[in-house]
């Protein structure tokens, strides 16, 4: 049921979709509306009505409220201000926590069965900590990001974008960031800073030696990250996983996910998009030193710190390549030897958000690879490979998925793929 107000219109929210937003129907027309949940009734202003299929629409004010409804837990992000002034970056943060995972598995289910092509229900799990269960700093799901990147607008102020916008926010307080990023944030924020007069980011990390570390730009020099008790050098402002919790929790997902039984270490083992080794490693650490195993990635300076991180494992190597380009000259060139070494491989891969997509999946079915361990940060790129594999005749085996992102939409599946036999 929708009406009309002053230029608004009233919407019943039906379900929630990927992306942070939910979906509601305005006489026959699908409306994807930020700021809200399923079961609410809100006053919402249609932003974008250039598609006949569907609008988008933000949130004024809400009408009738889910039990699962919370005050937002960045104030800063709230449906009480005006759409155009609230902070990007945490669009769940009004939900209850449990309800965010909830809503998740939902999101994940459904594009399993609509891109997937399978019936398949994972349950989105929280990380230690993130309930305030274990003493590491997490509560309901704050304090978790150990790296932050903020705006400026070329006259000094620097502050996170609004949502979906390029226009910045001032605002005074960082809750889902690590108390010392938050800190070292708001205290540049107030100094402001001739060398943001032309506008630009700027980036804090917090290390795992308690270090705050704040760049303008792209920074190389080395730092040392930890897992466990093994350290790994990463670049300053080089990718590294967010949640402070992540880099020990797919270590260990992905040690996991490994059916021991098709691993084969002298196999051509590899990891795909291996950045500086993190996964490469949590193969070594669980099968023994002898682990043969490539590190594929396309930043040279990355690959450069993985060949370090690995350098434990006599078998590890790394290369810069990219892993489109990489697996098309190992399919042209491999050798009938090279050929059964792939065949017996296991492949961790770890694409960016848009998916490995048709060639890398086409690639590494067609070499018939015994099994792929694949990490995914987007549910539905994930969910169209997982058709593309199934229909190469590899079969999803399991699958567990992580909240690496409380407050956000985003979240981190990890599944193994093997090969009929």
């Amino acid at each position: 049921m929708a009406g009309t107000t002053d230029g608004l219109v009233e919407l019943d929210v039906l379900t929630v979709a990927h992306g942070g937003v939910s979906v509601a129907r305005l006489d026959g027309r699908v409306v994807f509306v930020s700021d809200t949940l399923p079961g609410e009734r809100v006053l919402a202003r249609v932003t974008d009505d250039r598609k006949s299929s569907f609008w988008r629409a933000e949130t004024v004010e809400v009408l009738e409220a889910s039990p699962h409804r919370r005050p937002h837990v960045w104030s800063a992000a709230a449906v009480e201000r005006a759409p155009e002034d609230r902070a990007g970056g945490a669009e769940f943060g009004h939900i209850d926590l449990a309800h965010q995972r909830a809503l998740k598995t939902d999101v994940l289910t459904d594009a399993l069965k609509r891109q997937g092509r399978i019936e398949r229900v994972v349950e989105v799990a929280a990380l230690p900590g993130d309930d305030g269960t274990d003493g590491a700093g997490g509560t309901d799901g704050l304090r978790w990001r150990t790296r932050l990147t903020l705006h400026a607008d070329g006259r000094g102020a620097l502050g996170p974008y609004a949502a979906r916008s390029h226009r910045l926010i001032d605002v005074d307080a960082h809750p889902l960031a690590t108390p010392a990023i938050e800190a070292a944030a708001l205290a540049e924020a107030r100094a402001g800073s001739s060398a943001r007069s032309e506008g630009g980011e700027v980036s804090f990390a917090e290390t795992a030696d308690g270090d705050v570390l704040i760049s303008s730009g792209r920074h190389d020099d080395p730092i040392v990250e930890r897992v466990g008790d093994r350290a790994f050098r990463v670049a300053r402002t080089g990718f590294w996983q967010v949640h402070r919790g992540a880099p020990a929790a797919l270590t260990a997902a992905v040690q996991e996910a490994v059916d021991a039984d098709r691993f084969d270490p002298a196999a051509a083992n590899l990891d795909l998009y291996g950045g500086v080794g993190l996964l490469a490693a949590a193969l070594g650490d669980r099968f023994g030193r002898a682990t043969r195993v490539t590190s594929v990635e396309s930043d040279p300076v990355a690959t450069d710190f993985a060949q370090e991180n690995l350098a434990d494992w006599v078998g590890a190597s790394a290369l810069t390549a990219r892993v489109d380009r990489y697996l098309d000259r190992v399919e042209r060139t491999a050798s009938a030897a090279e050929r059964q070494r792939l065949a017996a491989a296991t492949v961790v891969l770890d694409p960016p958000r848009s998916g490995a997509g048709k060639a890398v999946v086409g690639s590494l079915t067609r070499l018939g690879v015994a099994q792929v361990v694949y990490v995914a940060c987007d549910p539905v790129a994930f969910a169209r490979d997982v058709a593309l594999f199934g229909e190469a005749g590899y079969t999803l085996d399991r699958a567990r998925a992580f909240d690496l992102f409380p407050h956000t939409h985003h979240l981190e599946t990890v599944g193994t793929f093997t090969r009929a036999d």
